[in-house]
């Protein structure tokens, strides 16, 4: 038990799947007073919420959240929201579930693990690939955070590794995770509507991840996700055959290690040379809890990867349908679109749209009228694909009719991409929710012959 809570007076701000979590831990503590607060009438979840505790909800009080010691404050709201930056200038502490996760671990688990993953795209998939990895070799492993479980739901005496994708959002209330190994992945632009359109703002957050890591993993590919102290980096990843890298030879194309083949990339079940990085940056980071390679390798090729993420629904007629609702933004887009590109030569019919949160989508222009055919865009900020090209592109009102258009215009031999690169909360509850329908669509859709 963390003593330091004890007769504290904390406010929980956001019921969400994670602070109900917090909640349930707050609860087993001595404190003076806990309240919850939400913005919202009707909250999602709030059902979830034991009984008898107080609850506030409706537009927050800046002097009444400044009269408590501790706020503790889901990653979906800004630190800038003007009741929270009010309660911070008048010296109340502000957290999240990962820092008051941290702080437990540091007291009462000392000996566990844990391993940090951030980045603008592909930590869910990396998240992953290292919980499989650890599982094969017997290690107790378990993950959470932003892809998961949230922590508290998975805090146990008996976990030897925890493995947490962590969110910008989530970096920005946490200063004590001590991590064992750690990785920004890349850095691309996303959430620029929480950041002013700063990247800058967004690369910060993001690099609180090295505060308590001296075994960081960087990527070749990307300086952005160096440290300022070099002397942190013990393992780097990219597409040069050095450290954790790739070879293309006569007899294959291979991962490396040290320069030596480590596995023929055509054993791995997820495609695309993003994935590639993302098996890599798995490799590196298991390697700091002296994984037997063996195992690793077992991994590596027993991993089908994740729901969303660049995965393959149907072909009919010669067309192959990806579901990749996960990536939300252009880089993951792109990311998709090289994987792929190589395997179709007669295209890539390209769906996106949905919510833009303030990103500049010129850098998939470059590929219209080569690897991608055409854009199929829909939703909210359709028309800001438009622009890229009034003959490439075609703005509908929704996926179905984005997909339906695709089908009746891509040839054999092509592929068709749900890859939106928007947030999907304009016409479903979640990128989940939009994958889930588009692929029901793709296996209801009937030959055209």
């Amino acid at each position: 038990m963390n003593a330091n809570l004890n007769g504290l007076k904390i406010a929980v701000i956001g019921i969400g799947i994670s602070n109900i979590a917090t909640v349930g831990y707050l609860l087993k503590h001595d404190l003076k007073q806990l309240s919850i607060f939400d913005t919202r009438l009707n909250p999602p979840h709030i059902e979830e919420m034991p009984h008898g505790l107080d609850i506030k909800l409706g537009p927050l009080d800046k002097d009444l959240l400044s009269q408590y010691d501790m706020l503790v404050v889901s990653p979906g709201i800004s630190l800038q929201t003007k009741e929270i930056a009010y309660a911070i200038e008048k010296g109340v502490e502000v957290v999240g579930d990962i820092e008051l996760f941290a702080r437990e671990i540091n007291l009462n688990h000392k000996n566990t693990k844990i391993i940090g993953i951030t980045g603008s795209n592909g930590k869910s998939t990396v998240t992953a690939l290292v919980g499989h990895i650890l599982n094969m070799a017997n290690k107790r492993a378990v993950i959470g955070a932003n892809f998961g479980n949230a922590v508290f739901d998975i805090l146990a005496d008996d976990v030897e590794v925890y493995v947490l994708e962590l969110s910008s959002f989530e970096l920005e209330t946490t200063k004590s995770l001590n991590l064992t190994a750690c990785t920004i992945l890349n850095i691309s632009e996303d959430h620029l509507d929480r950041y002013d359109g700063d990247i800058n703002l967004y690369k910060k957050a993001k690099e609180r991840i090295f505060l308590n890591c001296n075994y960081v993993v960087v990527n070749r590919e990307d300086k952005e996700t160096y440290p300022q102290d070099k002397a942190k980096i013990k393992a780097s990843f990219g597409f040069s055959n050095e450290d954790y890298g790739t070879e293309h030879i006569s007899k294959g194309h291979f991962l490396t290690v040290d320069k030596k083949e480590y596995l023929n990339i055509d054993l791995l079940t997820i495609v695309g040379k993003h994935n590639e990085l993302n098996a890599l940056a798995a490799i590196a980071l298991v390697k700091s809890l002296n994984i037997d390679d063996d195992v690793i390798k077992g991994a590596l090729t027993s991993f089908v990867g994740l729901d969303h993420r660049c995965q393959k629904v149907r072909t009919l007629d010669g067309i192959d349908f990806f579901n990749d609702s996960k990536a939300t933004n252009v880089a993951s887009t792109i990311a998709a679109i090289e994987g792929l590109a190589n395997k179709y030569k007669n295209g890539i019919y390209l769906l996106a749209g949905g919510i833009g949160k303030g990103q500049d989508f010129s850098p998939l222009k470059k590929y219209l009228n080569k690897e991608v055919k055409h854009i199929y865009c829909y939703g909210k900020d359709a028309a800001l694909f438009k622009v890229l090209s009034e003959d490439k592109c075609t703005q509908l009102l929704n996926l179905k009719m984005a997909l339906n258009n695709a089908f009746e215009k891509a040839p054999r031999g092509s592929a068709i991409l749900l890859s939106p690169s928007c947030s999907s909360f304009d016409q479903f509850t979640g990128y989940e929710e939009r994958g889930r329908v588009f692929a029901n669509m793709v296996n209801n859709l009937e030959s055209k012959s």
